[in-house]
């Protein structure tokens, strides 16, 4: 019987790097290794990659695999972002889970506090992780009923006189979402109907949807193409008209905020973007159990790499 993926699995079954290694192969090449792949050839199989053995006083690292087509050396870690981290795997998936189980968001204090990691450290590793949730450029495009909003986010900042906290740095996010399905979030520098155009064909199937909007004057006339455009007038107090609303974008945008409030309280605006890849990956994957979420965020991890570069703060967002 398959082990449960879950924290008391972890605590008992994966508590030490050689069961947290091989749960991390298990994850990203299946039971018994069977479609193990050559990160430097692309070959697929065990008939083409072998474990090289550790042997008592051997200098060779544990998990070490070699590839007979290329002769390359690599891990599980290979070609993710998990690639050249020192913090051991045993953290790593904790760490994994955790943020999979988490409705509302898991800072990296909270993780430096229940790991015993440096703040740095689990900043860094939070960061990896929200970047495995990104959609890639190849992701499926949004079909069917799709809601579209965007609000604002901001904190008091003072004038330049140090006397005006009037002043409001605000910060835009744009989302998408279907109605019982997935959602796409991201930042946008300024909302105009040509960035909002530029936006749906990106992420929408303009053939297999159509678009619900409110009454703002960037989704106005033609602005948006061929898909079927229908809006509802909140400002005359008009919230329903039959099919036709944004509440399912409103409850989106409600995670998001508590999200913020409550566990982050405020983030810098340069890495908005990562938040909101990670709010919009934990709706799209909210039917699924919090263990087979964190082995989506695994599986995303394919082919990503995070540097760490810790940018000059630009200000700070807060719902």
């Amino acid at each position: 019987m398959e082990t449960p993926f879950n924290l008391a699995s972890l605590a008992r079954e994966y508590s030490d790097e050689s069961a947290a290694r091989l749960k991390f192969e298990e994850m990203r090449w299946g039971k018994g290794c069977v479609n193990v792949t050559c990160p430097h050839c692309a070959v697929i199989g065990l008939d083409n990659s072998y474990r090289v053995k550790v042997g008592p006083g051997s200098s060779t690292r544990p998990g070490l695999w070699r590839c007979r087509s290329c002769k390359g050396q690599f891990t599980v870690t290979k070609g993710t972002v998990f690639e050249d981290s020192h913090v051991p795997l045993t953290k790593w998936l904790l760490a994994l889970y955790l943020l999979a189980a988490s409705k509302k968001g898991m800072s990296a204090h909270q993780i430096h506090r229940m790991l015993k990691v440096k703040y740095q450290t689990a900043w860094f590793m939070m960061h990896r992780l929200r970047y495995a949730m990104s959609v890639g450029p190849l992701a499926d495009k949004l079909r069917g009923v799709i809601e579209m909003d965007e609000t604002f986010l901001g904190g008091k900042k003072k004038g330049k006189n140090g006397r005006s906290p009037s002043d409001r740095r605000k910060a835009m996010v744009v989302a998408l979402v279907e109605r019982g399905g997935r959602a796409r979030a991201f930042p946008m520098a300024m909302v105009t109907s040509a960035d909002i155009r530029k936006a749906i064909i990106k992420h929408v199937d303009p053939l297999q949807s159509e678009l619900m909007t409110d009454e703002s004057k960037v989704y106005g006339g033609d602005k948006l193409g061929r898909i079927p455009h229908f809006s509802v007038a909140h400002w005359q107090g008009e919230y329903v008209r039959g099919r036709v609303h944004t509440n399912t974008i409103e409850g989106f945008w409600s995670l998001f905020k508590r999200g913020i409030v409550g566990t982050f309280h405020h983030i810098g605006t340069e890495h908005l973007d990562k938040y909101a890849d990670e709010f919009a990956f934990r709706y799209s994957s909210r039917h699924v159990s919090d263990g087979t979420r964190a082995e989506q965020i695994f599986k995303n991890g394919e082919g990503k790499r995070l540097t760490y570069k810790q940018p000059a703060d630009s200000g700070t967002a807060t719902a």
